[in-house]
């Protein structure tokens, strides 16, 4: 595993719970907007000061009964060959897991559900399936995410699906056709779905400099997305 962070303590990460949140380095995309640059981009990993699984462990151990859980987040935490390993013995001490994904390695997402690992999954629907081209040139990207969605829905995990708006990669039309698009996939996904996240994007850090000037959309646009979802979903939360 190579872990880039690791924050002790937030109430924030794990709806509901108490967690610490594990952040693993290197992705599979390239999101101009992604706000942990330090943690994809190659130029900027620092891999000879990664931090030693035991270290994350050893600190679990001494907080049972204090956390609830563990976040595992990134980049993307299904590049990590060690990750299920890494997750059995989190399990091991009781703890809850999280992982956040961008849902594209399907057999990853296939093994931890069949093994039941993880107890909450958080997927990134970051635009439409056409504009994910943007971000990847992977051909079988869409499908897997797909068939990672699928399969979280008919199992026993809670699923928590999300997208950071960004100006011109998602606007109102766009988050239309997302709703299509997820529709497509399956009718059970929204009813099943734990809750759909909409974040605002932030400027502040992001990949590509030029982004750090694109102004985030005003509340009143954040709400009217939220609209457009809660026809379909029950729990739908913005996060300005």
């Amino acid at each position: 595993m190579f872990i880039g962070g690791f924050q002790k303590f937030t109430m924030l990460d794990y709806p509901g719970r108490i967690a610490a949140v594990v952040f693993t380095m290197g992705c599979n995309f390239r999101c101009p907007f992604c706000h942990n640059p330090e943690l994809v981009d190659v130029k900027l990993i620092d891999y000879e000061n990664k931090i030693k699984e035991k270290e994350i462990l050893e600190f679990l151990e001494l907080r049972k009964g204090d956390l609830d859980g563990v976040c595992i987040t990134g980049g993307e935490p299904t590049l990590q060959l060690g990750l299920k390993e890494f997750i059995k013995k989190i399990k091991e001490m009781r703890f809850l897991v999280k992982v956040d994904t961008n849902g594209s390695h399907f057999s990853v997402v296939s093994d931890l559900v069949k093994d039941n690992l993880v107890d909450y999954w958080a997927i990134d629907i970051k635009t439409t399936p056409e504009k994910y081209k943007t971000m990847t040139k992977k051909d079988d990207i869409i499908e897997n995410i797909e068939k990672s969605i699928s399969l979280i829905t008919d199992s026993e995990s809670k699923l928590e699906l999300r997208t950071t708006v960004v100006p011109g990669y998602v606007n109102q039309e766009d988050f239309d056709e997302m709703i299509n698009w997820i529709n497509r996939i399956s009718k059970n996904i929204f009813p099943k779905l734990f809750r759909y996240s909409i974040q605002n994007f932030r400027s502040e850090k992001t990949l590509h400099n030029s982004f750090e000037n694109v102004k985030p959309y005003e509340k009143e646009e954040l709400e009217k997305m939220s609209k457009k979802l809660k026809k379909y979903c029950k729990n739908v939360v913005v996060l300005d």
